[in-house]
């Protein structure tokens, strides 16, 4: 058979096991409880992916902490916003504490998304979708026929990006009341951040949010079964987040690692505490001032894994023109970026693998 047709029959053959896979409606999770014992060839990474992880080191160092304890004091509030924009540009990402949500409230989300996970398939199945713009969906790997490999992971998605609220009976009744609790203190926080953001960027505190910045959340709720071979797969490729910031909460296995100077970066579960990181939007607006960070998560044998990262997307609907801010541009500082809506952009990331990141092609050619 010629390298051709090879090929050919190879693509005909993966697409036929994705469809397969998709058509179960039960997920990674629907494989693990059927007995499989090894995973499934889909999910295997390329050779060359697997190959150049010996080209990267590991280092043992954490990501910058910012305590929001006492930020109402105006020295106090100054020396935050000194950290987050250092955060911001060397990073990319930040842990927060002391940020005043209850830990019941955190742990009672983690719980509820253990417990929809972890029910009948079959009431699982009523929420199975792939319309990114459904307010309630769940599914398994939104680039699922994009990517090289699919992921060893669930999601559950609270979409407010078109309405900015939803009822307790919207979704799913096995996490309603921890969800609506846990949407409206990260909400609260989130404009807190854009404040410190604004600030950070030298601009007035409302800045961010005054442009819309804080509006089209997204509560994504992922799902890591343990996996028997995890050294072949990924519980997230690598990648940036298409948003303009995101809130993460992670339970205590671990597994989550940010790229910095050609070395992966462990980032350490710590309770009660949230892991931020900029998104694209927010680094096309700042002008490449605040800086989108790649990051993944390992697959392991142990877990579940279970966490939810809130996106901040910005105004979708109606459409917002959104563009380098105006204040951070001088001669010396042309803008980097042309001119898109939210759709623009979510739009090119949901039409590739995730870990093609859609920032060059915003990029302007100066």
């Amino acid at each position: 058979m010629s390298g051709t047709k090879k090929t050919s029959v190879e693509s005909e053959n993966r697409m036929k096991e994705l469809k397969a896979f998709e058509d179960t409606k039960s997920g990674v999770k629907g494989l693990l409880d059927s007995g499989i014992l090894t995973i499934p060839k889909i999910f295997i990474r390329p050779q060359d992916e697997l190959v150049e992880e010996s080209n990267h080191g590991k280092l043992d160092i954490q990501i910058p902490v910012i305590d929001l304890m006492g930020i109402e004091i105006v020295e106090i509030r100054k020396e935050i916003v000194s950290k987050v924009r250092r955060a911001s540009k060397d990073w990319g990402f930040f842990r927060v504490v002391n940020h005043g949500i209850p830990l019941t409230v955190l742990n009672d989300m983690l719980e509820g998304i253990r417990l929809f996970h972890e029910q009948d398939a079959v009431k699982k199945q009523e929420f199975y979708s792939r319309d990114y713009l459904k307010k309630v969906r769940y599914g398994s790997n939104v680039d699922l026929y994009w990517s090289g490999a699919a992921n060893w992971r669930d999601s559950l998605t609270i979409s407010l990006m078109i309405s900015d609220h939803i009822e307790p009976d919207e979704l799913p009744e096995i996490l309603s009341n921890s969800a609506i609790e846990y949407i409206n203190q990260v909400t609260i926080l989130g404009e807190t951040l854009f404040d410190i953001l604004s600030e950070s960027l030298n601009l007035k505190c409302d800045h961010l949010k005054a442009t819309g910045c804080a509006k089209g959340r997204a509560f994504v709720c992922h799902y890591y079964p343990p996996c028997p071979d995890p050294d072949l797969t990924m519980g997230t490729s690598k990648h940036t987040d298409p948003p303009f910031l995101t809130i993460l909460l992670q339970d205590q296995i671990g597994g989550l690692q940010v790229f910095r100077n050609n070395q992966w970066i462990d980032i350490r579960p710590v309770e009660g505490s949230f892991i931020i990181n900029i998104g694209d939007l927010l680094q096309m607006v700042s002008n490449d001032e605040f800086k989108s960070a790649e990051h993944r998560v390992l697959a392991n044998r142990i877990g579940p894994r279970i966490s939810v990262a809130c996106f901040f997307s910005g105004i979708a609907v109606p459409a917002k023109i959104y563009e380098p801010i105006k204040e951070l541009i001088s001669e010396a500082n042309v803008p980097l970026y042309k001119e898109f809506t939210v759709f623009d952009y979510m739009n090119n990331f949901y039409s590739k693998p995730i870990g093609k990141s859609g920032l060059d092609d915003f990029r302007l050619q100066n």
